[in-house]
Parts: structure tokens; sequence; C-alpha cells
């Protein structure tokens, strides 16, 4: 298997994950999603906004040198998504964005250097598209540990059912 063909897998994984939990976020409620859980980005609502933070960051405005287009939006902060319909909205916005750059991606721009102001370092936009996914991986960790300490079962995120569809019991 190719690098991009990997590339390509793991952002469906990503997009499937994400909107797994988003979906459970909705359906337990705006109280429950906003609540203060003592997390790195406090809420579970503002968890999945730091998520798409970081795939717009990583994968629209470095890698599509779209810095000022994503900066100016104030739509990208947590406290200006104030309902589901907020988050579904840029939720969209991200994932057109990424859409933009797998539509015409080739193996070769992997290797392409990509420049984040709040790292230093030398970095590929494959390594852009890592960062995004284990990030979101990272944080989602957070919001499954939230999950069972409120006696929830979280939403699948496991890799092999998100990518065939086979259901498998997250316990």
């Amino acid at each position: 298997m190719s690098r991009l063909a990997s590339v390509r897998r793991l952002v469906r994984y990503d997009r499937r994950a994400f909107e797994s939990f988003e979906r459970s976020l909705t359906r337990l409620g705006w109280r429950f999603a906003v609540a203060n859980r003592e997390i790195a980005h406090r809420s579970l609502k503002d968890t999945l906004v730091h998520i798409l933070n970081v795939h717009e960051a990583w994968l629209v405005a470095a890698a599509q040198d779209r810095w000022k287009e994503v900066w100016a939006n104030p739509g990208r902060r947590p406290a200006a998504v104030r309902s589901f319909a907020d988050l579904r909205g840029y939720r969209q916005r991200v994932w057109q964005g990424v859409d933009a750059l797998m539509e015409g991606i080739a193996e070769a721009q992997l290797d392409r250097r990509v420049r984040v102001p709040w790292i230093s370092g030398r970095y590929t936009l494959e390594d852009a598209f890592y960062q995004a996914s284990f990030e979101q991986a990272h944080h989602l960790g957070e919001v499954i540990a939230v999950y069972w300490q409120s006696d929830r079962v979280p939403p699948q995120m496991m890799w092999i059912p998100l990518q065939t569809g086979v259901r498998v019991s997250v316990r």
C-alpha cells in the first residue's frame, strides 16, 4: 500500500471517529457537552472544537497556506461554538478544507515541508496528517474517560470496526 493510500485511510478513519463522538454527544445533550470536566480543554464540546482546530491548523492553514482565512474566522474559537448546529457547521467547514487538500494530492507532495508557528523544526505534509490524527486520538481518549466516569458507554473509535462497519462492543 502506498503512503498516500495510508494517509487517505487515516483521514477517513479520523472523520468517522470524530463524527461518531459528535453524534453521541448530541444525543447526550448540550448541558452534558459543555460541563467542565477538568480535562485539557475543560468540556467535551471544547475538546471536539480543539480537535477540529488541530485538523484545520495542520491540514488547511499550514498544508494549503490558508493562514489568513483560517485565523480570521471567529467561528473556530470554542466560545463561538454555542450549539450543536455551530459545531456541525465548523466540522463541515474543516472537512471541506481537508477534502480540498485530498482532491489534488499526489504521493510526492507528502514529502513537502509544512510549517506552523508553534513548533520549530522541519516536518512534512505526511507528518501533519499523522500529527492531526494522533492528537485527535489522544483527545478522544480524554472524552472516553469522561464517558466511563459518567457511567456511559463511549462511541466506537476502534480502527477495524470504523473501517469495515463491523459492530464490536467497546467494553
